[in-house]
């Protein structure tokens, strides 16, 4: 069974767009390698033709989960979000409560997660420790290195 996420528009049209690349630019590429590699003469003893094989393989394997991945997606409307509790595309402020840092985050789907942007995914520990939080309400959050606890300051959808 394949699992729906959610997109922006924007994070969309990349996945898109990656996946063109692949089917239009390197997929013939990877076509082409292994012509080239046959016409080099006796295949059972062309590690080329081998090599160009298992890359046009795992190309084929990274298209076809890509695909899938697009066939999935779901565009989020972030104007209708609900900003009275955390969802994936909610942009959190929250404190942590043995520093006080506090850091602003938006949760969105894994592939468009970057951390140096604010975007952390929704899997993360720390996104799944978020959803359905309340501005005021603490979440005690299991990562790598102990608990962490985050009080949320702020949520809108910007």
């Amino acid at each position: 069974m394949s699992k729906v996420s959610y997109y922006t528009a924007e994070g969309l049209k990349k996945l898109k767009s990656e996946l063109s690349q692949l089917k239009d630019v390197e997929r013939p590429k990877a076509s082409q390698a292994i012509a080239d590699a046959r016409d080099k003469g006796d295949l059972s003893e062309n590690a080329e033709y081998d090599a160009a094989k298992e890359a046009q393989g795992l190309l084929e394997l990274k298209i076809s989960k890509l695909e899938e991945v697009v066939a999935n997606a779901r565009v989020i409307d972030e104007s209708q979000l609900d900003t009275s509790k955390v969802l994936i595309h909610s942009t959190v402020k929250i404190k942590n409560l043995a520093n006080k840092m506090e850091v602003t985050y938006k949760l969105v789907a894994q592939s468009e997660a970057n951390l140096k942007a604010g975007k952390i995914s929704v899997d993360s520990p720390i996104g799944k420790g978020l959803l359905g939080k309340k501005v005021g309400e603490q979440a005690e959050i299991q990562v790598p290195n102990g608990t962490m606890t985050f009080e949320v300051l702020d949520i809108s959808r910007d």
